[in-house]
């Protein structure tokens, strides 16, 4: 277990594979240094920190689970940490075996004045070491999907950084202080704040298929699908996959361009840039970079658990079109681009969206709760 370097600040996912957990902490994490561009910072995860050896077969364990088993996982999920929302949380005691003093020997070694928790179970374990008062640092959650599980603490947590008005509505209903619930969206990197309002006319919809950085999904039987024409052009997101790649980018069509993962925030910027459209499945991060754009979102498929779960609160939202799988796919998605009161409510219900927000930007509340904890010396959580 290596030695913890001192930093003002831990920004704490889960597991390793490039998750929205992740993507999450880097956005935070750009606009933490934008406004402290001196003070020093880490990302951690615990898993990995306390028990590196087990790390890589925890995370290809759920994946494998996720590939093959759906409905299971699925199942167990809904079970364990989304149905039990709605009651009176207890405590993790397997969790906090594993987890609390790995967290606690972290926390203290840092030095960390504020932690942010883009996963429930770090979350978790600060809400008992908060309440039992173990460590005194500024807890911020901030949430990556569109419904909060049951396994994010809320009591000893000091603020929360919330995707929807309905969110923060729960989490009053759960006790939680308003004044200490911002309505920020999922937060995205910078880089997709920018637009480039000198786009080029295009003869033909642009369309990005996006599957999920690591290639899950059933990209290969839409894009059969599809019934493409010279009416659209598609650019697919293979992420990890590279067999799809590979396949895509052997049949050397002038209707598919394929793209493998993209590391750099400023090119998939670009990307979303170019498109009209995109057809993804309901990851909080894919979603609301795709939101922050305004791009009309087309939903074909959603994975086990929290996906799932999404979709039902997006669509509730009235924020994406879901896919019929019953009907040609191709002709849905001009239908929508040949219906203009369509379109309207679509931008309609985005502006919902974005007006249930608060005004002070996410780096703005950021510093905002961060100076207000140094004056005050310490948390702004009362214990009940």
């Amino acid at each position: 277990m290596r030695q913890m370097q001192p930093s003002e600040a831990l920004f704490l996912p889960f597991l390793q594979i490039p998750s929205g957990h992740h993507h999450v902490a880097d956005a935070l994490i750009a606009e933490y240094k934008s406004i402290y561009p001196n003070h020093r910072y880490e990302k951690v995860d615990i898993l990995s920190y306390g028990y590196k050896s087990i790390e890589k077969l925890v995370s290809s364990t759920y994946l494998t689970w996720i590939k093959y088993f759906p409905e299971g996982y699925d199942r167990l999920y809904s079970f364990l940490v989304y149905k039990q929302g709605t009651k009176k949380r207890s405590r993790q005691w397997h969790y906090e075996t594993l987890f609390r003093p790995i967290l606690q020997k972290v926390v203290q070694q840092a030095g960390a004045n504020i932690l942010f928790f883009t996963h429930a179970l770090p979350s978790n374990m600060a809400s008992v070491l908060k309440q039992q008062r173990k460590i005194e640092a500024i807890t911020v959650n901030v949430y990556t999907d569109f419904f909060i599980n049951a396994l994010w603490g809320t009591k000893g947590i000091d603020y929360h950084f919330v995707p929807t008005l309905s969110m923060k509505q729960y989490l009053i209903q759960c006790g939680v202080q308003e004044s200490s619930i911002f309505v920020t969206g999922i937060p995205v990197h910078p880089y997709f704040y920018y637009t480039n309002s000198n786009q080029n006319q295009k003869e033909e919809l642009q369309i990005l298929i996006a599957g999920g950085s690591l290639g899950t999904g059933d990209l290969e039987c839409l894009l059969n699908e599809l019934n493409l024409s010279s009416r659209a052009h598609f650019y697919v997101l293979c992420g990890q996959n590279e067999q799809l790649y590979q396949k895509l980018y052997s049949k050397k069509s002038c209707h598919i361009t394929p793209l493998r993962y993209l590391h750099s925030k400023q090119t998939m910027n670009q990307l979303y840039e170019r498109v009209d459209a995109v057809i993804t499945k309901p990851g909080g991060v894919t979603v609301s970079e795709c939101l922050m754009k305004r791009k009309p979102l087309f939903i074909y498929s959603a994975l086990p658990g929290q996906e799932r779960i999404n979709l039902q609160e997006l669509t509730r939202l009235g924020l994406v079109q879901v896919i019929d799988k019953n009907k040609p796919i191709g002709k849905q998605i001009m239908d929508f681009f040949s219906n203009d009161y369509k379109q309207q409510q679509l931008y309609q219900q985005m502006h919902n969206y974005f007006e249930n927000m608060e005004l002070d930007s996410v780096a703005s509340i950021m510093k905002r709760i961060t100076e207000e904890s140094k004056h005050r010396g310490g948390s702004s959580i009362s214990y009940i």
